[in-house]
């Protein structure tokens, strides 16, 4: 692997025989990391929105049956 920083990039350069499904999930894992740096919520307004979501995924999933 070769890692270098060329005006406002970085470049990775990895072999051919990398597993490409690991690559995305850490392709995934740093754009969630931008994404989370920029935020202002507070961990408690995440935790709550996380459980409404859930709440309502769970009521249709109900629905459903």
């Amino acid at each position: 692997m070769i890692v270098e920083r060329k005006n406002n990039e970085i470049l990775v350069r990895l072999s051919p025989q990398t597993n490409t499904s690991d690559l995305q999930d850490m392709l995934d894992y740093l754009e969630y990391k931008e994404l989370v740096s920029k935020s202002k919520a507070k961990q408690s307004d995440i935790d709550e929105l996380a459980k409404q979501v859930n709440h309502s995924l769970m009521e249709q999933v109900r629905k459903t049956r």
